[in-house]
């Protein structure tokens, strides 16, 4: 991008709970005024001058728009190279956000997990943005960077070390600690208020393929796990992952949007193991659950109700202990094309959804503002919009390890 802009990125909702983390690791790691030019964001001065002042210093310029007013979007969108949003829900805060970054070829990263509204994204926008070089790039957090990232690795790796690549791949949470927060459980409220006031949504949520590029929805895999099963190739017994709708839909996009590198008949899947034997099936049933409950949480509903009751509201989310205490360890096995198989790992530092995406996103945002990109365009994800710079700006700087086993 050769225009020359006032800010390398601005971040968009820096006085929220996860804003307001990448906001203080941004000013941590690479100062103000140095070789990164960034600003906070909102829609709220008297609040963002707040968590300034507790974050940063008052070096950090403000800028002031609002997610429904279109003029101060434009505005805001055509001072930055790059836009990292943390407000969601997307759906509500969103979408007039997106268009005018496509509107001023200005590239836009988020940390979206909401599939319906990405598919909305990618109708609306993505011939645009690829015709204007614009990169809109959705799911820079857990959702779905390690998902996406890893198998990227283990394809450039499978190529690299056999010549081949892998026609499968199954990931595998190992081990996770971390917290919910509002802003996570306030999305998924949202999309099963979208389901349950149009239809449709359900199918775009049930089909493997339905982030997939017009006329290219189909392909080898099913429905994600729904149920608790032994796999032998992990020699433990798995339940469902409760992103695996998001994380496995966002990898197929990729594979499609960069001409199929994985093969057409590439399968993917993604569960949590719980261990083998008679107590490794009983923790897999108890996990799973709690997962049971979640299609229960129609609005209005008993289950809902409570849920809202005990479950953080928009704004809190773990504390600093339990974020600096949580982690992840994800598992790839993989299955190459002459039959022989091979396992990868993917780790993070930090809890999931807070410390580790938090660095996560700055990192992509950054990446997205500095590095040498692939010359893409569209509604893209990660590891299509950034490869290779982003897989190095996570394991140099966002605490996230890839390694070939």
């Amino acid at each position: 991008m050769t225009q020359h802009k006032e800010f390398d990125l601005i971040i968009w909702g820096a006085s929220g709970f996860t804003g307001r983390l990448v906001a203080e690791y941004l000013y941590q790691k690479y100062g103000i005024g140095n070789s990164l030019k960034w600003a906070m964001g909102g829609r709220n001065q008297a609040k963002l001058e707040k968590v300034r002042a507790e974050v940063a210093d008052e070096s950090v310029p403000l800028v002031i728009a609002d997610s429904h007013d279109e003029d101060s979007l434009n505005k805001m969108v055509a001072r930055a190279k790059v836009i990292c949003t943390t407000v969601g829900p997307y759906a509500k805060y969103g979408s007039k956000l997106v268009a005018a970054c496509v509107a001023h070829q200005t590239d836009y990263c988020d940390l979206t997990g909401e599939v319906p509204w990405m598919h909305r994204m990618i109708s609306q926008h993505h011939e645009t943005a690829k015709n204007k070089g614009t990169k809109i790039v959705h799911t820079c957090g857990f959702d779905s960077i390690p998902s996406d990232m890893g198998v990227y690795f283990m394809q450039k790796e499978a190529q690299k070390r056999t010549g081949q690549r892998a026609k499968q791949l199954n990931m595998r949470v190992r081990a996770i600690k971390g917290g919910i927060s509002g802003g996570t459980y306030a999305s998924l409220s949202n999309v099963l208020a979208e389901a349950q006031k149009d239809k449709s949504i359900y199918g775009i949520l049930l089909n493997p393929y339905s982030l997939n590029p017009k006329g290219e929805d189909s392909g080898p895999d099913k429905r994600d796990l729904q149920s608790v099963v032994y796999d032998k190739t992990a020699k433990s017994w798995i339940y469902p992952f409760v992103m695996a709708g998001i994380n496995t839909k966002v990898v197929r996009r990729s594979n499609a949007l960069a001409g199929y590198p994985y093969g057409k008949n590439f399968r993917y899947d993604e569960a949590v193991m719980s261990g083998d034997g008679f107590v490794g099936r009983l923790k897999a049933i108890a996990a799973a659950l709690p997962l049971g409950l979640m299609a229960l949480l129609k609005p209005g509903s008993f289950i809902k109700k409570i849920a809202d009751k005990l479950l953080p509201k928009p704004g809190e989310g773990p504390s600093k202990a339990q974020r600096e205490s949580g982690f992840f360890k994800m598992k790839f096995f993989a299955i190459l094309e002459n039959g022989e198989t091979a396992i990868g790992t993917v780790t993070g530092d930090r809890d999931p959804g807070y410390g580790s995406t938090a660095k996560m996103l700055a990192e992509s945002a950054i990446c997205l503002a500095k590095d040498e990109l692939p010359d893409v365009g569209g509604v893209l994800t990660p590891s299509v919009a950034m490869g290779d710079a982003l897989l190095k700006r996570l394991e140099e700087n966002a605490g996230l390890g890839f390694e070939w086993k």
